[in-house]
């Protein structure tokens, strides 16, 4: 009741109009690369017999959780940077909050579940196909999507529920929570607190369950006998391991470091880091560089 804001002012990536049409040609080829990569991803491992697995089976649903995060934002900004529209209106920036945290939050469990299947892959490879059965893989999914969507829809919904009197100026390209805190004209300090205890089980738990899978993925090919299966292996776990590393470390500086009030131009970049420039190279890095995709691409051309 309290509200008097109808609206937010996002000021967006760049103050100049000369490095607004910059940004939208990166950012739009980026988005194209994305949706491009992704839905080949869906496609080929969707119609290829060659495919049917549960790597392929986390890949596609990784592929469609990739499109679904980066539309979350990525349209309207570029919108934003082609137009002199930098406002959102209050539900609006709520649902894309809600929908980007949410999403990201996926993200980081599909990874999580996606290093275990590698591990179970490479360190148990006479029993993978009994562990990671159609159901299981079908249980992991679903526990990704459910764990995601409970554990950061109620600080979301709290802060949806706050009062906005005023300032409505947020200097990034889409609704982050810790802004809107920060803009809210109440006390805040629970939510806060809790929304760092969700980010701080979520990042570093998912982190350590990632490290731990490669990190005994690493010791397994070092005890292969062929020097030709090791490059290989390393060739791919390497890949892997920079996308997390940049991932991992632009969300953990973004969100759990000591100055938790955002609103600085490094925090853009950071999150242009995590919600772009990864989202870029993830199908290429997992998927598309892999030797039975391309098989299953020549086949399909």
């Amino acid at each position: 009741n309290h509200t008097t804001v109808v609206e937010f002012v996002l000021l967006g990536l760049a103050s100049s109009h000369h490095l607004e049409i910059t940004l939208f040609l990166f950012l739009g080829i980026a988005y194209f690369f994305i949706l491009l990569g992704n839905i080949s991803v869906i496609t080929i491992t969707l119609t290829s017999n060659l495919l049917q697995t549960p790597m392929y089976y986390f890949l596609r649903n990784f592929a469609l959780l990739e499109i679904t995060f980066t539309s979350t934002f990525l349209p309207s900004t570029l919108y934003s940077l082609l137009t002199e529209r930098k406002t959102i209106s209050l539900p609006g920036c709520f649902l894309q909050m809600l929908f980007f945290h949410c999403l990201g939050a996926c993200t980081l469990f599909h990874l999580a579940v996606m290093s275990l299947d590698r591990y179970v892959a490479i360190c148990h490879p006479l029993h993978y196909t009994a562990i990671m059965n159609n159901r299981l893989c079908l249980q992991l999914i679903l526990s990704c999507w459910a764990l995601s969507f409970l554990s950061m829809f109620p600080p979301t919904i709290m802060i949806m529920q706050l009062p906005f009197c005023g300032p409505n100026v947020m200097n990034h390209f889409y609704c982050d929570a810790s802004l809107l805190l920060e803009l809210s004209c109440t006390d805040t300090g629970f939510i806060e607190e809790l929304l760092f205890v969700t980010v701080i089980i979520i990042l570093p738990g998912t982190l350590i369950v990632t490290a731990v899978s490669y990190g005994c993925i690493v010791v397994t090919i070092l005890h292969k006998p062929s020097s030709a299966g090791r490059r290989k292996a390393f060739s791919t776990c390497s890949a892997h391991l920079i996308v997390v590393t940049v991932f991992y470390g632009t969300c953990i500086y973004r969100y759990i470091r000591p100055e938790q009030r955002g609103g600085q131009d490094s925090d853009k970049v950071l999150s242009l880091f995590f919600s772009v420039l990864t989202q870029t190279l993830n199908p290429y890095i997992y998927s598309l560089r892999n030797r039975q995709v391309k098989q299953a691409l020549k086949e399909r051309v």
